[in-house]
């Protein structure tokens, strides 16, 4: 049974690659391109915490790895174009992808936290 007392949150997949606040869905979620604001200005949220959010970095790096290799081994594959034609091609092309998906990580990223209460590790001593 569901505590009707519990808040209810919007998806944080949803609202992280809509680059809005974790706990409304509304208000604005950075300042600039990847600099999250200190407060939603929708509730009030204090995203403090997403300040040093730097995890989507990983993910950035697999995703446009895997993209752009495979598309380079596809090219190769059926053109045999000389290597300044795959430089010509691949480098915006990594450029392009990694620069789109750092807001919509890093937002997903920071309400994934926020939705599982994520906290620094804390040792006990």
């Amino acid at each position: 049974m569901t505590d009707p007392n519990t808040e209810r949150l919007p998806s944080p997949y949803a609202t992280g690659l809509a680059c809005r606040c974790p706990r409304c869905g509304e208000g604005r979620l950075f300042e600039g391109f990847l600099k999250p604001v200190a407060r939603c200005e929708s509730c009030g949220l204090d995203l403090g915490y997403a300040a040093e959010t730097e995890g989507p970095a990983v993910f950035i790096i697999l995703i446009v790895g895997f993209v752009i290799v495979g598309a380079a081994a596809a090219v190769e594959a059926v053109f045999h174009p000389p290597p300044f034609v795959h430089l010509l091609l691949w480098l915006p092309g990594v450029v392009i992808l990694a620069l789109s998906l750092m807001r919509p990580l890093k937002a997903t990223m920071i309400a994934l936290q926020f939705h599982h209460k994520a906290e620094e590790g804390k040792l006990d001593g």
